[in-house]
């Protein structure tokens, strides 16, 4: 099993509801794509101090977990993700930094 680990870091604030339906419309499209194994999507909890660190902070971390590298490859490829993406791309912009690993447990 691999895990794909995304930490999305949004240029701007956003709403706490426009951010719920950010989370809900990336879950939706992963699982909609049939090649996930799970989902996980949640808000980064800040802690007072970390903005003084050099270093990209997440505004959310999504994590899916799939049997192989070829299907992480084919998730990515989806056509309901790419709208998705697309989607918020036009309207907020962010960042993306990620890590494909072994489970962590």
């Amino acid at each position: 099993m691999i895990h794909h680990t995304m930490l999305v870091s949004f240029d701007e604030p956003l709403p706490d509801a426009t951010l719920d339906q950010y989370l809900a419309d990336i879950e939706r499209a992963l699982l909609d794509s049939g090649l996930v194994r799970s989902v996980a999507a949640r808000r980064h909890l800040p802690v007072p101090g970390e903005e003084a660190i050099p270093a990209l902070i997440a505004t959310v971390v999504v994590q899916i977990a799939v049997t192989d590298t070829e299907t992480l490859a084919k998730v990515f490829a989806a056509p309901g993700l790419h709208e998705v993406i697309a989607h918020w791309r036009a309207r907020h912009a962010y960042k993306v930094a990620w890590a494909n690993h072994e489970p962590l447990t």
